[in-house]
Parts: C-alpha cells; structure tokens; sequence
C-alpha cells in the first residue's frame, strides 16, 4: 500500500515524539531535515501545528506542549496508541506499511498474515451504519444446506480471528439458531458467510444505549452464547506461557494472583463461551482450569473426548 506524503509525515512525528520523549521545536525539526524525504528542510511551527490538529482528528492522538518543561512537546495521552481502537488500528496498519515501504528490498524476507476483507461487504456495510440503512444479505451457515434471506439493522463490525463479524438486529423475527449466537436481540453473522448484501433505502434507529467496546466486554472473541455467564475464572500457567501472556494478555480482565518458580495463576472474569473454551483447549498442557468447577470437568471431558477420537480404530 502506497502511503500519502502528509500520511508519512504525521506517523513519522508521532512515532518521533513517542519514541524520544518530550522533545522541543527545535529538537524535532532537526530530526526532520534528516529524513531522506525531508532532507534540509526545516519544519516550520505553521506546519507542525496543522499536523498536530490533522493528527488528532485522524488518529486521536494529543500532542501537547508543556511551556513549565522549556515548551516541549509530549504525547499527553498515549494510552489511545495502546487501546482497541480503529484510531490505534488504523495507525498501527500505516506504520508498519511505511516502515515496508522504506524497506521494499526485504519484502521477500517479511512475510504478513492474509486477512480476508470482503471489501466490497464491508463497504457496504460501513455505509448502511453510516447512514443507519438497513441491508438485505443472503446468508449461509456452514451447518445449513442452503442459504437464507435476512433484513437486518447493522449495529457494529468486529474484526477477530482473521475474521470480520457483524453485530446486527434483525429486522424480521428473531430465530436464535440461526447464528453464530446471540445476546438480548443483537445476533452475530460472519462476513465470509454472506453470499449477497443489498442497501435498503428503510432507516432504523441505533439504541442510544449501545456501545459496542461494552456489549463485548466480557466476550473472549466473537461469540456471544446467552446460556453463559461472566464469572470469575482462573487458570494455572506453566512454563514460558507465563511470560506469553504477561506480554499478550488473554483478555483485558487478566489479572495475576499468584506466581511461583514452576508455575503462575492467572484470574479472569468472562464469559466462558465456546471460543473461549476452544482456546484453552489450544493451549494444552500449558495451561490448566482451577476454577469454576463445572468448567474444570468440560475441560476434562473435552479431552478424553479428543483422545478417544484418536483411539478409534
């Protein structure tokens, strides 16, 4: 992906001021005449503070200038770089393409993760929540012979798993088996699924109450299965899985409660739906359940369930 100029320009200042702390004018502007595509040129206050607004607009990030510390500039809220976010996505995506960019002679030696867009899906479906329209999809279920017609009102997009999802409520009747699951009278349909999608000129009204980070708060992926609870659960890590998952928490409730030299306990408060289950089960003898109880023995019965599978003749 080829990256605007001003695109380059903004990524390459928050990226700087990050990376080296409060910094003047002066100090960043130096910095900028080294750049091959900036070279000798000064950057002027004009220009700096047009992209410091445009940067904020864009990515949300605030660069504020502290006059008590010799007027230095700093990032006044990095936590936005750190979030899930399509701030933080969309600024994660242009960074790491224009550091490709400036590298093209290594593209045979970094190799990316495919994710399947859908594009035309998905901007359709980015203009029906835009405008709130609701669309029209022909949509088939792996389980199902054939597919279906769905009205629907779409309410957010998630992307998990290389998977886009789409969280919607429906415009006709509510079948709760007809979708990856459900939570109230918001269901869930996967992108990849939808064989047709047609934009309906019918408006519908978002609930003034949704939002989107907090439905899925204590959703381990996608799924959202009624049948199941948030509760408190906590896993024993062994080995370097420890260390994986300080790095890359689980989920944004992980907490560590206990550490040891051969061992370390993690808590979560979640619900334990099936995508949460298929994972620990990934994860082998890495990891193992202390609590709840019940989800204790569906561990255990998945496993001798996976190892009679493999002693079947």
């Amino acid at each position: 992906m080829k990256i605007p100029s001003l695109f380059k320009e903004y990524i390459w200042l928050i990226e700087t001021i990050r990376r080296n702390g409060r910094m003047t004018l002066a100090e960043i502007s130096e910095l900028w005449c080294q750049q091959e595509e900036t070279v000798g040129q000064e950057l002027s206050r004009t220009t700096f503070n047009r992209h410091r607004d445009s940067i904020l607009d864009i990515f949300g990030v605030i660069i504020e200038c502290d006059r008590r510390d010799g007027y230095r500039y700093y990032i006044e809220n990095e936590e936005v770089l750190r979030e899930n976010s399509i701030q933080n996505w969309m600024f994660s995506t242009l960074s790491v393409s224009n550091m490709l960019e400036g590298n093209a002679g290594l593209q045979n030696r970094i190799l990316l993760e495919s994710i399947p867009s859908g594009d035309d899906k998905l901007r359709q479906i980015i203009d029906a929540m835009r405008d709130n329209r609701r669309i029209r999809i022909q949509y088939h279920k792996y389980s199902s012979s054939q597919s279906k017609p769905y009205t629907l009102e779409p309410y957010c997009l998630k992307l998990y798993n290389r998977r886009w999802y789409m969280l919607v409520k429906k415009a006709d009747a509510p079948t709760a088996t007809d979708d990856t699951g459900k939570k109230g009278d918001l269901f869930i349909f996967s992108l990849d699924r939808i064989e047709s999608i047609e934009l309906l000129q019918t408006k519908f009204t978002v609930d003034k109450n949704f939002d989107a980070a907090t439905f899925f708060s204590d959703c381990f992926g996608i799924m959202v299965d009624d049948s199941k609870k948030s509760e408190r659960i906590v896993l024993r890590a062994y080995g370097l899985e420890p260390h994986y998952l300080r790095d890359l928490p689980m989920h944004h409730s992980q907490k560590e409660i206990k550490r040891t030299d051969s061992y370390t306990d993690f808590e979560f408060k979640l619900r334990p739906a099936q995508d949460f289950i298929e994972h620990l089960l990934s994860l082998s003898t890495r990891v193992r359940v202390l609590e709840p109880a019940w989800l204790v023995k569906e561990m255990q019965q998945r496993l001798r369930d996976a190892l009679n599978a493999y002693n079947e003749k």
